[in-house]
């Protein structure tokens, strides 16, 4: 059986020698800053016209990820190649003869990957908010505000925990045209109308997105959205459960499944 180092330096290799998993964390990062920049430029000349209660619970540090919400595409793609892409090639057959122990070969991939995208992710957050609250000007906050070095490593961490969840999902769809099918209507469309509806708005609060970003906000139901019966860190609880599923999910299946 191949030593645990071994499987770690064996999955480094194939994904930085992959230029699809490159490109996508480059999309991230790219994605998130950009349209967040842009977001707190339009909110910067539109914030004398906003309502009262959003200007009351204006959350400026909240604004300037607000391009998450594209950018976290490409993290989640990120996690279907690292793990549908020896499928759709067949090396997985070559590696799972390498690392017999399915175990070892799952944890060892998942170790690498997330650890980069836990990487590109802080260095996205970090970037988005400090540009972020340079364009904000006089609406912006420092680093040092209560919460909001919280909120700029937590935003790194969904991002994170998001390309985690869907490596697990990957695993047990083994198609990274299934899985991308799935993933991407479900986060895009199904998350948001759920949450967009009064009547299901109680259902949607808890998927892995809106329970996660949760963790960015410093300020209560921040921009007049929705309150929540759980915090920042309630909300990153509920996601590493959904990740967990996953995670748990893909391995049962790789385990029981051949090749």
């Amino acid at each position: 059986m191949a030593a645990f180092p071994a499987v770690l330096t064996s999955e480094w290799t194939k994904i930085r020698t992959v230029a699809s998993t490159s490109w996508t964390l480059a999309m991230a990062f790219i994605a998130t800053v950009g349209f967040s920049a842009a977001f707190c430029a339009l909110i910067k000349a539109s914030f004398d016209d906003m309502g009262a209660v959003e200007r009351a619970t204006f959350d400026p540090t909240l604004v300037s990820f607000s391009g998450m919400q594209f950018g976290q595409l490409a993290m989640i793609v990120f996690g279907v190649l690292v793990v549908s892409t020896e499928y759709s090639s067949g090396m997985i057959r070559t590696s799972l003869a390498a690392v017999p122990g399915r175990a070892a070969f799952l944890l060892g991939k998942l170790t690498v990957a997330t650890v980069l995208a836990l990487i590109v992710g802080l260095l996205t957050s970090f970037v988005s908010f400090f540009l972020g609250q340079a364009i904000l000007g006089e609406h912006s906050i420092g680093i040092d505000g209560d919460h909001v070095l919280r909120a700029v490593i937590g935003a790194g961490l969904y991002m994170a925990l998001l390309a985690l969840f869907s490596m697990g999902v990957a695993a047990m769809l083994r198609s990274s045209v299934a899985s991308i099918s799935v993933l991407i209507p479900f986060f895009l469309i199904v998350s948001n109308l759920l949450s967009g509806f009064e009547a299901t708005r109680k259902y949607g609060q808890y998927l892995p997105d809106k329970a996660g970003g949760k963790i960015m906000q410093i300020v209560p139901d921040a921009m007049g959205s929705a309150e929540t019966p759980y915090g920042p860190w309630g909300g990153l609880g509920i996601m590493l459960l959904w990740v967990l599923a996953s995670v748990v999910g893909g391995y049962l299946v790789l385990k029981n499944r051949d090749a």
